[in-house]
């Protein structure tokens, strides 16, 4: 038996889907544990390009168990065209080796109108929220009213629940945003078919698991974003609305915490963020938008242009404390090569204090100045380089630095975007 979790360690988009996707080869069941459809997984095999939003990445290997856990919020007619879409690009994907909790959440298409016309209403005071209706949807849950994949199996249960949730929802959306409101019909006729679709899918993702641990099977739990945009921990309210951090595996997937063993932080050798909220460490110079442009940092599921910045470590500190994480894994480090200096975000220089962790409160955070110190950057090429002590030696002395900051080893440095691509200090199933 052996449970590994991987978890951002940033503001998202470091680049989970690879290190998934490669660890995928050792586990026997990949599990996805939180989040929605708001953030992409990128993965590169040979010429091809993979995006999954909902479908954990572990799918592009056949023999593989994928599962979807209770703590996703799903819309289903993303999740449907993603299915369909691997088919037809050869992916086997059916039943058998994808399986849907009963107990998620569904996002319907009144969770996705809230969203937007919150976000018009707010204008300049919006959170940059991607318009899904994700937070709308994990309202629902908390208060109660949402409605769940088990509903959907009984027709007339789901349309109680749709016509008496949009009572409530009709009205703010004509009385107070000011938009037309959604006919329950509607959604009923276009929910039957998709009930029909999905139901071979539904299962217990928790009993799933269980059964795999105590055949002695390998597991892999994935989340969505990054501990910063963690709804408790990160840079609230600039946050998104679930708990990407690793203790979210518990209530998002069913299992119990002595079930875990290890903990995988991935992080970006650089930073980046997408849409509002601080940034201490941001670069909207010349060398931010060189980043941008090498490390293709435009969102894989918006296209939105990322901010770019360099590596803060105030942020992996307080990752690394809030996850438990037990090993680091480096991603896009190909992408400084040919930066004459990079620089290391320490603490954050606040009116005459300095401070190692990242405030709560709002408004010190945008009054904070990053302290950095700046180190030899490197020109050699390394894409091709499969030992790390084979780097060049300021690479080298750049991840030494990291380790000794977060105080945290690093385990997987990812050199490029393609699998082979990858140096392995140590697997987290061994």
């Amino acid at each position: 038996m052996s449970c590994v979790v991987v978890v951002g360690t940033q503001w998202g988009d470091e680049g989970k889907g690879k290190l998934v996707d490669l660890l995928a080869q050792h586990a026997d069941v990949v599990v996805r544990f939180q989040g929605g459809n708001n953030a992409g997984h990128t993965l590169v095999v040979g010429h091809d390009k993979f995006i999954l939003h909902l479908i954990p990445s572990g799918i592009l290997h056949a023999e593989k168990q994928c599962l979807i856990g209770n703590g996703v919020v799903v819309d289903l007619e993303v999740l449907q065209k993603e299915i369909l879409t691997l088919r037809d690009r050869g992916i086997a994907v059916g039943p058998g080796n994808l399986g849907l909790s009963e107990k998620a959440h569904l996002i319907l298409p009144y969770h996705k109108h809230l969203d937007l016309a919150r976000e018009a209403q707010k204008g300049q005071a919006s959170i940059g929220t991607t318009g899904r209706g994700i937070g709308p949807c994990y309202e629902d849950k908390v208060a109660r009213v949402g409605l769940r994949v088990s509903d959907l199996l009984y027709p007339e249960v789901f349309a109680e629940k749709v016509e008496n949730n949009l009572k409530e929802k009709n009205f703010i959306f004509e009385k107070f945003l000011k938009v037309s409101p959604i006919d329950p019909r509607e959604i009923i006729k276009t929910y039957s078919p998709l009930a029909d679709f999905i139901r071979p899918y539904v299962t217990d993702v928790s009993i799933k698991i269980d059964q795999a641990l105590a055949a002695n099977k390998k597991v892999l739990f994935e989340g969505a974003q990054g501990t910063h945009l963690d709804i408790d921990h990160g840079t609230y309210p600039y946050v998104t609305s679930s708990n990407p951090v690793a203790g979210s595996v518990c209530p998002g997937a069913g299992i119990g915490p002595n079930k875990i063993q290890s903990i995988l932080g991935i992080v970006k050798a650089y930073t980046t963020r997408v849409g509002g909220g601080p940034f201490p460490s941001e670069l909207t110079d010349e060398t931010g938008s060189a980043l941008r442009e090498k490390g293709g940092e435009y969102g894989a599921t918006t296209g939105r242009p990322r901010r770019c910045g360099w590596l803060d470590a105030v942020v992996l500190r307080d990752s690394a404390r809030l996850n438990g994480l037990t090993r680091l894994a480096i991603t896009k480090l190909d992408v400084l090569t040919g930066q004459k200096k990079i620089k290391i975000c320490t603490g954050y220089s606040w009116h005459d204090q300095t401070l190692s962790s990242v405030p709560a409160q709002m408004k010190i955070i945008q009054e904070c100045r990053p302290v950095y110190e700046e180190w030899e950057g490197w020109t050699e090429p390394i894409s091709e380089i499969r030992k790390r002590e084979n780097l060049p030696p300021a690479t080298q002395n750049y991840l030494n630095r990291i380790e000794e900051l977060v105080k945290v080893p690093i385990g997987i440095i990812s050199v490029g975007p393609d699998r082979e691509e990858t140096l392995f200090q140590d697997n987290p199933f061994s």
